[in-house]
């Protein structure tokens, strides 16, 4: 596992004990994760420390804001170290069954020509329908 706190800084984030904790917690997940997952995975933390933490995070590029759809912002860690540019996000899978979002790393958001002058902040690209574990159960 990196050095969380160096990682922090880099990210001109201050290494509290908090901040640490929680980073750690979100290097526990594969795919996206919830703040309820974070409560749960960090159940000694409080919703709003947890909540200022996943802001914080978000806004110095440690961490990816997804609106899914499901009424439930998710989030996934940002392996770049720099801001990304959004020609190096990536799609997400929802699945309607479980109500899980994946991360589909190597599906990359296709390019879109906005008009002259606009500049494109973020993009999301959310494919629906049901994962390969729910298809398998039926």
């Amino acid at each position: 596992m990196e050095n969380v706190e160096s990682t922090l800084t880099l990210h001109g984030v201050r290494p509290t004990a908090v901040r640490i904790l929680i980073y750690r917690v979100l290097q526990q997940f594969n795919d996206t994760f919830s703040m309820t997952d974070v409560e749960t995975a960090a159940d000694t933390l409080d919703k709003s420390t947890i909540f200022r933490t996943l802001t914080l995070f978000a806004e110095h590029h440690l961490l990816h804001e997804i609106e899914d759809g499901s009424g439930s912002k998710k989030y996934c860690l940002c392996h770049n170290d720099h801001e990304c540019s959004v020609e190096e996000l990536h799609c997400h899978f929802y699945c309607e069954s479980c109500k899980k979002t994946f991360c589909l790393d190597e599906a990359h958001i296709p390019p879109v020509n906005t008009p002259p002058g606009f500049i494109a902040r973020q993009a999301e690209y959310i494919i629906k329908g049901t994962c390969a574990d729910c298809a398998k159960s039926g």
